[in-house]
Protein backbone atom coordinates (compact mmCIF):
# COMPACT_ATOMS: atom_id res chain seq x y z
CA UNK A 1 0.00 0.00 0.00
CA UNK A 2 1.17 3.18 -1.49
CA UNK A 3 0.13 6.40 0.06
CA UNK A 4 0.88 9.24 -3.16
CA UNK A 5 0.71 13.04 -1.39
CA UNK A 6 0.61 13.90 2.16
CA UNK A 7 -2.76 14.12 3.09
CA UNK A 8 -3.37 10.83 5.28
CA UNK A 9 -5.93 8.13 4.23
CA UNK A 10 -8.35 6.78 7.40
CA UNK A 11 -6.10 3.66 6.76
CA UNK A 12 -3.36 5.86 6.96
CA UNK A 13 -4.79 7.36 10.28
CA UNK A 14 -4.68 3.46 11.69
CA UNK A 15 -1.46 2.94 10.60
CA UNK A 16 -0.03 6.27 12.74
CA UNK A 17 -1.92 5.18 15.54
CA UNK A 18 -0.52 1.42 15.44
CA UNK A 19 2.83 2.48 15.11
CA UNK A 20 2.53 4.41 18.35
CA UNK A 21 0.72 2.12 20.58
CA UNK A 22 -0.34 -1.29 19.41
CA UNK A 23 -1.32 -2.95 22.47
CA UNK A 24 -3.89 -0.31 23.24
CA UNK A 25 -7.43 -1.56 23.42
CA UNK A 26 -9.26 -0.20 20.21
CA UNK A 27 -12.61 -1.85 19.34
CA UNK A 28 -15.48 -3.30 21.85
CA UNK A 29 -18.11 -5.09 20.47
CA UNK A 30 -21.78 -4.13 21.93
CA UNK A 31 -22.42 -6.16 25.44
CA UNK A 32 -25.69 -7.70 23.74
CA UNK A 33 -23.64 -9.18 20.57
CA UNK A 34 -25.14 -12.71 21.08
CA UNK A 35 -28.47 -11.05 21.23
CA UNK A 36 -27.82 -9.28 18.24
CA UNK A 37 -26.35 -11.44 16.01
CA UNK A 38 -25.27 -14.71 17.56
CA UNK A 39 -21.89 -14.14 18.21
CA UNK A 40 -19.77 -13.68 21.08
CA UNK A 41 -18.56 -9.72 21.89
CA UNK A 42 -14.89 -9.60 20.99
CA UNK A 43 -12.61 -6.65 22.44
CA UNK A 44 -9.25 -5.96 20.02
CA UNK A 45 -6.37 -4.20 20.50
CA UNK A 46 -4.93 -2.12 17.45
CA UNK A 47 -2.44 -5.07 16.55
CA UNK A 48 -5.19 -7.44 16.54
CA UNK A 49 -7.48 -5.08 14.72
CA UNK A 50 -4.67 -4.92 12.08
CA UNK A 51 -3.75 -8.31 11.98
CA UNK A 52 -7.74 -8.93 11.48
CA UNK A 53 -7.75 -5.99 8.82
CA UNK A 54 -4.77 -7.16 6.60
CA UNK A 55 -6.23 -10.66 6.46
CA UNK A 56 -9.48 -9.20 5.05
CA UNK A 57 -8.17 -7.36 2.74
CA UNK A 58 -5.90 -10.37 1.60
CA UNK A 59 -9.30 -12.12 1.21
CA UNK A 60 -10.92 -9.00 -0.68
CA UNK A 61 -7.60 -9.08 -3.26
CA UNK A 62 -7.85 -12.81 -3.82
CA UNK A 63 -11.15 -12.76 -5.02
CA UNK A 64 -10.63 -10.49 -7.81
CA UNK A 65 -12.02 -7.29 -6.73
CA UNK A 66 -9.83 -4.84 -8.55
CA UNK A 67 -8.69 -1.54 -7.11
CA UNK A 68 -10.79 1.29 -6.93
CA UNK A 69 -14.39 -0.96 -7.56
CA UNK A 70 -17.21 -0.31 -5.13
CA UNK A 71 -17.67 -2.99 -2.10
CA UNK A 72 -21.42 -2.55 -0.62
CA UNK A 73 -21.22 -2.96 3.23
CA UNK A 74 -24.86 -3.77 5.48
CA UNK A 75 -23.37 -4.51 8.93
CA UNK A 76 -24.94 -3.86 12.23
CA UNK A 77 -23.13 -1.70 14.74
CA UNK A 78 -20.52 -3.97 15.81
CA UNK A 79 -16.43 -4.50 15.11
CA UNK A 80 -16.83 -6.42 12.02
CA UNK A 81 -18.22 -3.07 10.67
CA UNK A 82 -14.91 -1.24 11.50
CA UNK A 83 -12.32 -3.97 10.34
CA UNK A 84 -14.37 -4.11 6.58
CA UNK A 85 -14.42 -0.88 6.10
CA UNK A 86 -10.57 -0.43 6.81
CA UNK A 87 -10.18 -3.39 4.84
CA UNK A 88 -11.87 -2.09 1.91
CA UNK A 89 -9.82 0.67 1.99
CA UNK A 90 -6.13 -1.12 2.39
CA UNK A 91 -7.25 -3.46 -0.42
CA UNK A 92 -8.28 -0.10 -2.25
CA UNK A 93 -11.28 -0.07 -2.41
CA UNK A 94 -14.61 2.49 -1.85
CA UNK A 95 -17.14 1.29 0.37
CA UNK A 96 -21.09 1.91 0.17
CA UNK A 97 -22.37 2.22 3.45
CA UNK A 98 -26.16 0.58 3.00
CA UNK A 99 -28.93 0.87 5.84
CA UNK A 100 -29.44 -2.01 7.74
CA UNK A 101 -33.29 -1.67 7.58
CA UNK A 102 -32.93 -2.07 3.76
CA UNK A 103 -34.63 -4.68 1.93
CA UNK A 104 -33.86 -6.65 -0.83
CA UNK A 105 -35.62 -3.82 -3.23
CA UNK A 106 -33.66 -1.44 -2.16
CA UNK A 107 -30.30 -3.14 -2.13
CA UNK A 108 -30.86 -3.94 -5.57
CA UNK A 109 -31.28 -0.52 -6.79
CA UNK A 110 -28.42 0.46 -4.29
CA UNK A 111 -26.29 -1.97 -6.07
CA UNK A 112 -27.09 -1.41 -9.44
CA UNK A 113 -26.46 2.38 -8.78
CA UNK A 114 -22.94 1.91 -7.78
CA UNK A 115 -21.61 -1.15 -9.94
CA UNK A 116 -21.19 -2.91 -6.95
CA UNK A 117 -19.04 -5.41 -7.38
CA UNK A 118 -19.34 -7.35 -3.56
CA UNK A 119 -21.45 -7.37 -0.87
CA UNK A 120 -20.78 -8.06 2.67
CA UNK A 121 -23.35 -9.04 4.85
CA UNK A 122 -24.42 -10.63 8.21
CA UNK A 123 -25.74 -13.89 8.76
CA UNK A 124 -28.53 -12.51 11.45
CA UNK A 125 -29.60 -9.11 12.49
CA UNK A 126 -32.01 -8.47 15.77
CA UNK A 127 -33.28 -12.37 14.07
CA UNK A 128 -33.75 -11.44 10.54
CA UNK A 129 -32.35 -13.20 8.03
CA UNK A 130 -29.56 -10.71 6.39
CA UNK A 131 -27.34 -13.31 4.74
CA UNK A 132 -30.57 -14.43 2.31
CA UNK A 133 -31.49 -11.08 1.63
CA UNK A 134 -27.68 -10.14 0.70
CA UNK A 135 -27.67 -13.12 -1.68
CA UNK A 136 -31.14 -12.19 -3.28
CA UNK A 137 -30.13 -8.96 -3.60
CA UNK A 138 -26.76 -10.14 -5.40
CA UNK A 139 -28.72 -12.24 -7.64
CA UNK A 140 -30.54 -9.02 -9.30
CA UNK A 141 -27.62 -6.90 -9.92
CA UNK A 142 -25.57 -8.03 -12.56
CA UNK A 143 -21.83 -6.44 -11.16
CA UNK A 144 -22.15 -8.24 -7.85
CA UNK A 145 -19.14 -11.05 -8.61
CA UNK A 146 -18.14 -11.54 -4.69
CA UNK A 147 -20.83 -12.46 -1.67
CA UNK A 148 -19.13 -12.33 1.41
CA UNK A 149 -20.48 -12.22 5.39
CA UNK A 150 -20.02 -12.50 9.17
CA UNK A 151 -22.39 -15.42 11.36
CA UNK A 152 -22.93 -18.69 11.06
CA UNK A 153 -25.15 -21.04 9.26
CA UNK A 154 -23.93 -18.75 5.91
CA UNK A 155 -25.80 -19.57 2.85
CA UNK A 156 -23.88 -22.14 -0.26
CA UNK A 157 -22.25 -19.54 -2.31
CA UNK A 158 -21.29 -16.92 0.27
CA UNK A 159 -17.68 -16.30 1.83
CA UNK A 160 -17.57 -16.88 5.62
CA UNK A 161 -15.31 -13.31 6.37
CA UNK A 162 -14.88 -14.71 9.94
CA UNK A 163 -12.78 -17.50 8.23
CA UNK A 164 -10.81 -15.16 6.31
CA UNK A 165 -10.48 -12.39 9.11
CA UNK A 166 -8.68 -15.47 11.15
CA UNK A 167 -6.47 -16.62 8.35
CA UNK A 168 -2.30 -16.80 8.81
CA UNK A 169 -1.96 -14.83 5.62
CA UNK A 170 -1.92 -11.08 5.92
CA UNK A 171 0.47 -9.82 3.17
CA UNK A 172 -1.03 -7.34 1.24
CA UNK A 173 1.54 -6.61 -0.70
CA UNK A 174 -0.57 -6.03 -3.90
CA UNK A 175 0.46 -2.45 -4.99
CA UNK A 176 -2.66 -0.21 -3.64
CA UNK A 177 -2.19 3.82 -4.48
CA UNK A 178 -4.02 5.70 -1.87
CA UNK A 179 -5.17 8.61 -2.29
CA UNK A 180 -6.84 11.17 0.05
CA UNK A 181 -8.60 12.55 -2.45
CA UNK A 182 -10.25 10.03 -4.60
CA UNK A 183 -13.67 8.53 -3.85
CA UNK A 184 -13.38 5.96 -0.25
CA UNK A 185 -17.57 6.30 0.49
CA UNK A 186 -20.55 6.55 -1.05
CA UNK A 187 -23.58 7.07 1.07
CA UNK A 188 -27.02 7.24 -0.20
CA UNK A 189 -29.21 10.96 0.55
CA UNK A 190 -32.98 11.10 0.23
CA UNK A 191 -34.39 13.29 -3.21
CA UNK A 192 -37.90 13.53 -4.79
CA UNK A 193 -37.16 11.07 -6.74
CA UNK A 194 -35.86 8.20 -4.01
CA UNK A 195 -32.18 8.52 -3.11
CA UNK A 196 -29.06 9.16 -4.41
CA UNK A 197 -25.46 8.00 -4.46
CA UNK A 198 -23.25 10.45 -2.96
CA UNK A 199 -19.32 10.05 -3.26
CA UNK A 200 -16.54 10.94 -0.38
CA UNK A 201 -13.30 11.43 0.04
CA UNK A 202 -11.08 10.58 2.54
CA UNK A 203 -10.64 14.28 2.87
CA UNK A 204 -14.08 14.78 2.86
CA UNK A 205 -14.89 12.21 5.73
CA UNK A 206 -11.65 13.44 7.48
CA UNK A 207 -12.68 16.99 7.50
CA UNK A 208 -15.97 16.13 8.32
CA UNK A 209 -14.41 14.48 11.96
CA UNK A 210 -12.11 16.95 12.73
CA UNK A 211 -15.09 19.54 12.30
CA UNK A 212 -17.31 17.52 15.41
CA UNK A 213 -13.86 16.23 17.50
CA UNK A 214 -12.73 20.02 17.56
CA UNK A 215 -16.25 21.47 18.18
CA UNK A 216 -16.46 18.72 20.95
CA UNK A 217 -13.14 19.47 22.36
CA UNK A 218 -12.56 15.43 22.70
CA UNK A 219 -9.10 14.78 24.49
CA UNK A 220 -6.34 12.44 22.66
CA UNK A 221 -7.18 8.82 23.88
CA UNK A 222 -11.13 9.43 24.07
CA UNK A 223 -12.95 6.31 24.92
CA UNK A 224 -16.29 7.01 22.58
CA UNK A 225 -19.36 4.98 22.94
CA UNK A 226 -20.98 5.39 19.61
CA UNK A 227 -24.77 4.24 19.52
CA UNK A 228 -25.84 5.20 16.24
CA UNK A 229 -25.04 2.50 13.35
CA UNK A 230 -22.44 4.90 10.28
CA UNK A 231 -24.75 4.03 7.73
CA UNK A 232 -24.48 7.90 6.76
CA UNK A 233 -21.53 10.92 6.33
CA UNK A 234 -22.77 11.99 10.16
CA UNK A 235 -23.12 8.76 11.51
CA UNK A 236 -19.82 7.84 10.05
CA UNK A 237 -17.45 10.68 10.76
CA UNK A 238 -19.11 11.25 14.52
CA UNK A 239 -17.47 7.61 15.40
CA UNK A 240 -15.59 6.08 13.15
CA UNK A 241 -12.90 9.06 12.02
CA UNK A 242 -13.02 10.55 15.20
CA UNK A 243 -12.29 7.41 17.29
CA UNK A 244 -9.21 7.46 14.35
CA UNK A 245 -8.68 11.16 14.99
CA UNK A 246 -8.53 10.76 18.69
CA UNK A 247 -6.31 7.60 18.91
CA UNK A 248 -8.48 6.00 21.78
CA UNK A 249 -11.20 3.48 21.80
CA UNK A 250 -14.34 3.14 20.46
CA UNK A 251 -17.11 1.44 22.04
CA UNK A 252 -20.10 0.01 19.74
CA UNK A 253 -23.62 0.02 20.65
CA UNK A 254 -26.09 -1.49 18.95
CA UNK A 255 -28.95 0.97 18.89
CA UNK A 256 -30.94 0.97 21.10
CA UNK A 257 -31.28 -0.34 24.67
CA UNK A 258 -31.08 2.20 27.21
CA UNK A 259 -30.03 -0.21 30.09
CA UNK A 260 -27.26 -1.78 28.09
CA UNK A 261 -26.05 1.37 26.74
CA UNK A 262 -25.58 2.80 30.48
CA UNK A 263 -24.14 -0.46 31.92
CA UNK A 264 -21.85 -0.04 28.72
CA UNK A 265 -20.55 3.04 29.58
CA UNK A 266 -19.96 2.41 32.84
CA UNK A 267 -18.07 -0.85 32.55
CA UNK A 268 -15.91 0.32 29.58
CA UNK A 269 -15.00 3.74 31.63
CA UNK A 270 -16.16 5.82 28.15
CA UNK A 271 -15.90 9.49 28.54
CA UNK A 272 -17.37 10.12 25.53
CA UNK A 273 -21.01 9.37 24.09
CA UNK A 274 -22.16 9.61 20.24
CA UNK A 275 -25.60 9.10 19.76
CA UNK A 276 -29.09 10.72 18.73
CA UNK A 277 -29.61 13.66 20.43
CA UNK A 278 -33.44 12.45 21.31
CA UNK A 279 -31.98 9.34 23.28
CA UNK A 280 -29.19 12.08 24.63
CA UNK A 281 -31.89 14.22 25.98
CA UNK A 282 -33.92 11.40 26.79
CA UNK A 283 -31.15 10.22 29.05
CA UNK A 284 -30.74 13.57 30.62
CA UNK A 285 -34.34 14.11 31.46
CA UNK A 286 -34.29 10.72 33.46
CA UNK A 287 -30.79 10.99 35.25
CA UNK A 288 -29.37 9.19 32.94
CA UNK A 289 -26.39 11.00 32.23
CA UNK A 290 -25.65 10.88 35.90
CA UNK A 291 -25.31 7.63 36.42
CA UNK A 292 -22.17 7.60 34.34
CA UNK A 293 -19.69 8.37 36.02
CA UNK A 294 -16.51 9.27 33.76
CA UNK A 295 -19.14 11.07 31.39
CA UNK A 296 -16.89 14.17 29.79
CA UNK A 297 -18.63 14.81 26.60
CA UNK A 298 -21.88 14.21 24.77
CA UNK A 299 -22.28 14.36 20.85
CA UNK A 300 -25.78 14.52 19.99
CA UNK A 301 -27.17 14.00 16.12
CA UNK A 302 -29.84 15.64 14.97
CA UNK A 303 -31.14 15.92 11.82
CA UNK A 304 -31.67 19.97 11.13
CA UNK A 305 -29.95 22.81 12.19
CA UNK A 306 -33.60 23.71 13.75
CA UNK A 307 -33.90 21.49 16.00
CA UNK A 308 -30.40 21.56 17.29
CA UNK A 309 -30.88 25.48 17.45
CA UNK A 310 -33.67 24.98 19.86
CA UNK A 311 -32.44 21.90 22.39
CA UNK A 312 -30.98 22.09 25.52
CA UNK A 313 -28.38 19.51 24.68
Amino acid sequence: MIQNNTSPTLDGLFSRILARQPDHLALIDPSDKLRITGQQPKRLTFAEADRAISALAVHFIEAGLPANSVIAVQLPNTIELVLTVLAAYRAGLIVALLPQLWRQAELTVALNRTGARAIVGMSRIDGVDHADIAMNAAAEAFSIRHVCGFGSDLPEGMASLDIAASAANTDTSRLVIQDSRRAALVTFEGSGTGFRAVPRTHLHLIAGGLAIFLEAGLPQGATILSACVPSSFAGLTSSFVMWLLSGGTLALHHPFDENVLVQQMVADGCDTLVAPASLALRLAEVDGLSSMPKLRHVIGLWRSPEQAGSSAL
